[in-house]
């Protein structure tokens, strides 16, 4: 560990909170973050202790319906949309395009007090009595009939949306202005890619949803008519406002997982990735088809049957470049020099997860089975796999792959391979039984169901239980490794990219002197090997 780096250059709560190194203020996002995921965690915890048994005997309805909607609200605005983004991409985007810092150092640490004040909001509308909207906060439901916290959750999510803004804005700037010398777009690693493509859709859809959900408040405040129908309100108009953002929505949580898979496949084959081009410019594609396809939400709503046709259309068009991506990541294993380290667990078991989801999204996007399955815990299945299987599988592989550079230390390998096979099987064991239940009929957010299908949710409780126990594995060992973990070498995974050049944990301007790129990314070859003999 070099002696002075970005953890002990300075000391004191306030050279933390005040700081405005990337890398710090990626850390602080991770705790915070993290502590959302282990509320949100605990909520969906109850919720499946709920469904063990049909006669809904743990909680009143009411409180269930409170559990899945502050699981919904914490889970996706306050860790899945920012977790990879926000502590990843900050602490990794200066480093692999070798730059200092970001371009607007103070206004990233404006968008980590914008999280935290957001997530404030959000707290003291769940600990104060909760909302039970669900997070999608339809109206009129929202705005006229609930009587819980709307309008904090309402404001939380809000200012929490400029967080996000201001994020993307802040990648967009420095991968456009401030890339080390050589260092061309083609050259750029995926990661920074599929970042460069998530920023677009932050920039582009998070002011419609912040727009959408104050107009809930004011609506609910004031009474104005915009989606109430007795006020004079289209309540159609919201579906349509807030899908707009948030399909797009699962692709900021999806692509930065593609962009960390992209290089944990191709360290861990030693190979260069196969396509570059086409992995790269399929994100891009991704980002722009992903704003075209919000219709295929509203197939029930009474929209036209052309309108329907179209958005179903437009729906498997986007699974084109996703199932790009697979390809092209499938060739790259093929007779490459595989090494099943836990990052490539992680990244192996993100693709089983995401092509399970992403195809039962083509069933979805057929406009009959969609009909026999809306509002089915299929439904319930099918973005669980993307956004929680996918999108998580390539944060915790992401976390363990760039952990020796974030904290200068290695975590023991084999309880991280143990951590990465109980992840997918419990997640396995926790969705795929609801894919089965939903086509049998079984509703959401039902807090009873029908006897037939207990044994289907004990299977689901059982694995949730194993997800849980999984989840807490990474969080025990890395924290050990912080304290007991070998010391981390500069380069443990012999990777290429420049933020492998830099020691672990980096020093606080990054690189002692601007580096010079002159090859592309994933320069693996036998002279690269022979550099670690």
């Amino acid at each position: 560990m070099t002696s002075t780096n970005y953890i002990n250059a300075d000391y004191g709560i306030w050279s933390w909170l005040l700081t405005k190194d990337h890398k710090r203020i990626a850390i602080l996002y991770l705790v915070s973050i993290t502590a959302m995921f282990l509320l949100g965690g605990l909520f969906a915890l109850m919720i499946r202790l709920e469904l063990l048994t049909p006669a809904g005997d743990l909680v009143s309805a009411d409180t269930y319906n409170k559990l899945f909607t502050m699981h919904g609200i914490v889970m996706v605005f306050f860790f899945l949309i920012p977790s990879i983004p926000a502590v990843l991409g900050n602490f990794l985007i200066p480093m692999m395009i070798g730059a200092r810092d970001l371009a607007f150092p103070r206004l990233n640490l404006a968008s980590w007090y914008l999280f935290v004040v957001g997530a404030l909001f959000a707290l003291y509308a769940i600990f104060t009595g909760g909302v039970d909207t669900g997070w999608t906060f339809y109206t009129p439901y929202s705005t006229a009939a609930a009587h819980t916290n709307v309008i904090p959750a309402a404001l939380g999510i809000f200012i929490n949306g400029f967080s996000s803004i201001l994020t993307g804005l802040n990648f967009i700037v420095t991968i456009h202005r401030m890339r080390a010398p050589g260092l061309t777009w083609f050259r750029l690693p995926l990661f920074v890619w599929a970042h460069y493509a998530t920023s677009i859709i932050f920039i582009l859809g998070t002011p419609v949803i912040a727009i959408t959900i104050l107009l809930v408040a004011v609506e609910r405040a004031f009474h104005f008519g915009i989606f109430d129908p007795t006020l004079g309100g289209d309540p159609v108009l919201f579906q349509h406002l807030f899908w707009f953002y948030s399909h797009p929505a699962v692709y900021i949580m999806i692509l930065p997982s593609m962009g960390i898979v992209s290089e944990l496949i191709t360290c861990f084959s030693r190979k260069v990735i196969f396509g570059y081009g086409f992995v790269a410019v399929s994100s891009m594609a991704i980002a722009v088809l992903g704003f075209l396809v919000w219709g295929h939400h509203l197939f029930l709503s009474g929209q036209s049957v052309y309108a329907s046709l179209i958005f179903s259309v437009l729906s498997f068009l986007v699974a084109i470049p996703s199932a790009v991506k697979v390809f092209n990541w499938t060739a790259t294993l093929y007779r490459g020099s595989i090494e099943f380290a836990a990052p490539m667990i992680y990244a192996l078991g993100f693709i089983g997860l995401f092509t399970i989801g992403g195809l039962t999204g083509l069933f979805l996007a057929t406009l009959g089975f969609d009909v026999h399955v809306h509002d089915t815990y299929f439904v319930v299945a099918h973005f669980h796999y993307i956004m929680v299987g996918g999108a998580i599988m390539g944060y915790l592989g992401g976390i363990h792959y760039w952990w020796p550079k974030i904290s200068g230390r290695m975590y023991p390998e084999w309880p991280a391979r143990i951590g990465a096979a109980t992840i997918f099987v419990g997640f396995n064991l926790t969705f795929f039984p609801q894919f089965l239940a939903g086509y049998l009929g079984m509703p959401r957010r039902y807090h009873m169901y029908p006897p037939e299908f207990q044994v289907l949710n004990v299977m689901s409780t059982a694995g949730a239980t194993i997800l849980g126990v999984g989840y807490l594995l990474p969080l025990t060992y890395l924290l050990w490794s912080l304290r007991y973990g070998k010391v981390a070498p500069d380069n443990p995974w012999r990777a290429t990219g420049l933020e492998w050049q830099t020691p672990s944990p980096p020093p606080t301007e990054n690189f002692a002197t601007t580096p010079v790129v002159t090859e592309g990314a994933y320069a693996y070859s036998d002279m690269h090997e022979a550099e670690f003999i």
